[in-house]
């Protein structure tokens, strides 16, 4: 089998319950699960190229399936709009446009303050506090597509009580893309109550 890749969140981290849960589930399956560290240059420097670069790393190259959540999902199409090679995705409450979602969310206010200084506190869930955030991850966000234009199958989980990403940010991106599939479920953001209910959906449908 092709290697498999887990993208974690924003603020999140390779430890995340999500990533360990998954990883557990793959390697009873005799499957390694890669999840590189997103943020491993640093949280206050992360920009979207930099990610992206750091997932171009772990692939080498190769065919992969790509399973990504929230910001990890936004990432993984849009490097599998980029690379051809990536065999299908699997994206759990996506944040596609992360940029203009975000800059909606803390306003106009917030937004030049942030730009004037250079930094924003926000919360560092890997590493359990606030933690500054450079003006660069907003600055380079914005210059990326709001939905990827990737083409491989895709599977979307979305829960419909998501206040971090609404569930029409999923909606709108499946309208118009014939390979992708939105599966609704009774959730939250963080979809932890279907963890269960999203594996036997991986599962079943990258056919291990």
């Amino acid at each position: 089998m092709n290697s498999i890749l887990y993208l974690h969140g924003f603020a999140s981290s390779p430890q995340s319950r999500k990533a360990r849960v998954f990883q557990e589930h793959f390697a009873s399956r005799g499957v390694e699960l890669l999840v590189p560290d997103l943020a491993e240059g640093g949280f206050r420097n992360l920009t979207i190229t930099g990610q992206l670069a750091i997932i171009e790393r772990t692939a080498g190259g190769q065919p992969v399936s790509i399973i990504g959540s929230s910001m990890g999902g936004y990432l993984a199409a849009l490097y599998a709009s980029r690379h051809p090679e990536v065999e299908k995705t699997v994206l759990l409450a996506p944040a596609f446009g992360f940029g203009r979602l975000w800059s909606g969310k803390l306003g106009p206010e917030a937004m030049e303050t942030w730009k004037r200084t250079g930094v924003i506190e926000t919360m560092n869930y890997a590493e359990g506090g606030l933690a500054e955030l450079g003006w660069q991850l907003m600055e380079d966000a914005l210059r990326y597509e709001d939905e990827p234009a990737l083409t491989q199958p895709t599977l979307i989980y979305h829960g419909i009580h998501d206040d971090v990403v609404p569930v029409g940010v999923s909606r709108a991106f499946v309208r118009t893309r014939t390979c992708a599939e939105l599966r609704e479920v009774d959730s939250d953001h963080e979809l932890a109550n279907v963890v269960d209910e999203i594996w036997n959906g991986i599962v079943l449908f990258l056919g291990l």
